[in-house]
């Protein structure tokens, strides 16, 4: 057995990181931030740069891995080289009110023009009044309405005279003018001019026919003549107004004339405004305010009467310098796409278009838009939403409702805006993937793809920018510098992090946890600068906060709730190591394996599968134990054999084929009745040809078993087989490195299912023959010789006979 493996030693347990060879923390620069992403930030450049439909970005990674801070410092340097967009408003429309006009305006001038707008409102609301109360215009006013009275009173009186000479008269009755006949100028009562000759009496009923018709013709035309009086009197009052809006029109168009599409709407203003004078003519401290007005109706240009004359802002950016970098934190319908709002007025639900919000699309028309992409999907319809403006390349306010197919009520239709923006989600690489292989449209909308990376080889190259990248982090949060020990310390539970001795974790959140706990120990301590001893103390007590479960199903163990064996022999009978991970904690938990063969039709029977706690990872490495066991020992004969695995004292589900190493060497232990030493652990895939394979958890697995050890007294016969692939991910606790130092605990790295079942029996594995055939005394031979049994044993059956079917002990 001089071939074995031998123990590692600790050295490759653990693999240091040299202080000396760390820069001193007043010469770390911190500019190092964007260690090991240099891919992903070739992609964000170059979707950044493109100008083309449809080259929006899917950032994608590990959660803490930088995606944001990087990627959003990388827009904003583009952001900054690139002039600021236009301002976009709402205005009235004087054509179609339930479509309100956008207009385009260079940045800032937005807000300009409804300053002007506002002012422009003000002056005449104090000038057409005084237009109106002038005496020019009160004198004209009374001379057209005189022209008419008089023209109306010329025809009844005519009508009057000619009554007279008829000797009928024209009165005024509670119910209009009528014609009665008179006598001295008096009016006659009925009684008095039935007492009339009857001649007389029909030549004045006559007469009286005669003129209620002239009376009704005149009587009609006295509408005509209203409408006249009041069209002139409209001419009059719209001359007026045009002379006293004229002039503050004029100016304000001298301040647009470079803007074809806002001097058209400032001419639709002027029309309006004689449309409509007679608003003005109130003078605004007389003007009645509404029974409820909302805060921006209260007097002035904002009352509700001018509110068609208001410019509503959707975008300014004034303020700029640069390209909008937005982020949406909250990318619900309305605050991505915007909104129409509504307010309530004399008990009615209202809006106009100054209750039109803008969403971060407006916002960011122009530049650039980051939105999560978990919160993106949590939210109804929105994502369809962002395909359809960036398909259409325009922005269409509507609310939720409407974009359902629910809206019952007449609302607004905004004129869409044009949109210019570079979509930016940020997410995991399972969402990506996802949204890759389901949504036909995403393909095309986002065609690049940035790929942060969450592991950057553990080199002196990057150990020192790593260096530098945690000096910076302590400035730039603020706290204690970092003793080169320290700096030491965080690069190797970066190590660990990456779960790899060679590689560093790039998921900075962890670390940066991890910088700030330091520095709160250092604190309580006292300590100037952040020592090893406070990092030391920061990952032990994050370990602690979450650590219970552990602690409970450690207990378990050693009150032999739990059997787990640590000393002796045991035929069938392995310790297997598994990870339980809860949250961002993970530990490792030992399970008895056990296996047992008998007399059956070769299969190897997996319990965990057969209850359906055993998830199709498990179940095929059951199965490949079973190709393993063929080729070995059924190559001139089938296998008459039964066995059974089972993970003992699992109450929950199995998965991963780390165990199917262990499950073959109980299967070997049980074929040949050759006990496995219970003072070691064992954990490693395995396929048909009988190589392990590499796990994952490894250190963890390694720490749980030897936990378990230390509280019952380290004998120096215990360890943990591990497949020798996985010797460069050991990043182990201090504890586990020093008693593997003193020889009290020992971690063998495994080749071969062979080299295992000879350490942990201490019996020979044994090779076959050219026959096939195995030494006898061999674990392999053994087993060989029981499944040779086993075989005759079942030819015996078919033949009609019996044999003992036990395997030899």
């Amino acid at each position: 057995m001089s071939d074995l493996p031998k123990p590692l030693v600790p050295d490759q347990l653990y693999t240091k990181c040299d202080p000396e060879e760390l820069p001193r923390s007043g010469e770390a620069d911190g500019a190092s931030d964007d260690l090991g992403q240099e891919r992903a930030l070739a992609a964000v450049r170059f979707g950044v740069d493109i100008r083309r439909h449809g080259y929006n970005l899917f950032v994608y990674g590990a959660p803490g891995t930088g995606k944001y801070p990087l990627t959003r410092r990388q827009i904003e340097e583009a952001a900054a080289a690139v002039p600021a967009p236009p301002d976009w408003c709402y205005v009235h429309n004087f054509q179609e009110t339930h479509k309100p006009r956008a207009l385009r305006l260079p940045a800032g001038r937005g807000c300009e023009l409804r300053r002007d707008m506002e002012k422009l409102i003000r002056e005449l609301r104090a000038a057409i009044p005084a237009a109106f109360e002038s005496e020019d215009y009160q004198a004209r006013a009374q001379a057209l309405q005189a022209r008419f009275s008089q023209r109306q009173e010329a025809a009844f009186n005519e009508l009057q005279e000619r009554a007279k000479a008829r000797s009928v008269g024209l009165i005024r009755t509670p119910a209009g003018l009528a014609l009665a006949p008179t006598s001295n100028g008096e009016v006659v009562n009925p009684e008095a001019f039935r007492q009339w000759p009857d001649e007389t009496q029909q030549k004045v009923r006559a007469d009286i026919t005669e003129l209620e018709k002239e009376l009704q013709e005149i009587l009609k035309r006295v509408p005509q003549w209203d409408r006249e009086r009041r069209e002139h009197l409209r001419g009059l009052n719209q001359e007026v107004v045009s002379h006293a809006v004229g002039q503050f029109i004029e100016e304000l168009g001298k301040d647009y004339g470079d803007l074809p599409d806002v001097i058209d709407y400032i001419e639709q203003v002027r029309a309006d405004l004689l449309e409509n004078a007679e608003e003005f003519r109130t003078p605004e401290t007389q003007a009645p305010q509404p029974a409820a007005p909302g805060p921006a109706d209260r007097g002035g240009p904002r009352a509700p009467a001018f509110r068609r004359y208001q410019v509503n802002i959707i975008v300014d950016n004034g303020g700029l310098r640069g390209a909008p970098v937005i982020y949406e934190d909250l990318p619900t319908h309305g605050n991505v796409i915007g909104r129409i709002e509504q307010m309530a007025q004399f008990g009615a639900l209202t809006t106009d278009f100054t209750l039109i919000k803008p969403g971060a699309l407006h916002a960011a028309n122009g530049g650039y838009l980051m939105v999560d992409a978990r919160k993106l999907f949590m939210q109804p319809i929105i994502w369809e939403e962002i395909k359809r403006a960036l398909q259409s390349s325009e922005i269409r306010i509507h609310g939720l409702t409407e974009a359902l197919g629910f809206a019952h009520t007449v609302t607004l239709q905004p004129e869409p805006i044009p949109l210019d923006v570079k979509v930016v989600l940020l997410g995991d690489p399972m969402i990506y993937y996802l949204l890759s292989q389901s949504d036909p449209d995403f393909p095309e909308l986002f065609k690049v793809a940035a790929d942060f990376d969450d592991q950057v080889p553990r080199n002196h190259g990057n150990t020192a920018r790593y260096a530098h990248m945690i000096a910076g982090t302590a400035r730039r949060e603020g706290l204690r510098p970092l003793s080169r020990e320290a700096t030491a310390r965080v690069i190797e539970r970066a190590a660990r992090l990456a779960a790899d001795s060679e590689r560093l974790t790039l998921r900075l959140r962890s670390i940066d946890d991890l910088l700030y706990e330091a520095d709160y120990w250092a604190g309580q301590d006292g300590n100037e600068e952040i020592s090893a001893q406070d990092v030391e103390r920061a990952v032990e007590a994050q370990t602690r906060r979450a650590d219970r479960i552990r602690e409970r199903s450690q207990e378990q163990i050693l009150r032999d709730t739990l059997l787990i064996d640590t000393g002796g022999e045991a035929v069938g009978q392995v310790n297997g190591l598994s990870v339980l991970q809860l949250g961002e904690f993970a530990f490792g938990k030992p399970s008895r394996i056990t296996a047992r063969v008998r007399l059956g039709r070769g299969e190897v029977l997996d319990i965990e599968r057969e209850v359906e706690m055993g998830g199709p990872l498990h179940s095929k490495g059951v199965l490949i134990l079973a190709g393993f066991l063929g080729a070995r020992f059924a190559r001139r004969q089938p296998l008459a054999l039964s066995a059974s695995l089972v993970f003992e004292q699992s109450y929950g589900g199995v998965d991963g084929d780390s165990a199917s190493s262990t499950e073959l060497y109980a299967l070997l232990s049980a074929l040949s009745g050759v006990p496995i030493r219970q003072s070691l652990a064992v954990t490693g895939s395995v396929n048909q040809l009988g190589q392990v394979q590499a796990i994952g958890g490894v250190n963890e697995k390694i720490e749980g078993f030897f936990d378990i050890c230390v509280a019952r007294g380290l004998t120096g016969r215990q360890g943990v087989l591990i497949p020798s692939s996985n010797v460069k991910h050991l990043m182990l606790r201090r504890d586990v490195v020093e008693a593997a130092a003193r020889g009290e605990f020992h971690v063998y790295p495994v080749n071969t299912v062979d080299q295992g079942i000879e350490l942990l029996t201490g019996v020979r594995a044994g090779e076959s023959d050219p026959q096939g055939n195995f030494p006898a005394g061999s674990v392999n031979g053994r087993a060989q010789a029981t499944l040779l049994e086993f075989a005759r044993n079942a030819r015996a059956f078919a033949a009609g006979g019996g044999e003992d079917t036990e395997a030899p002990s």
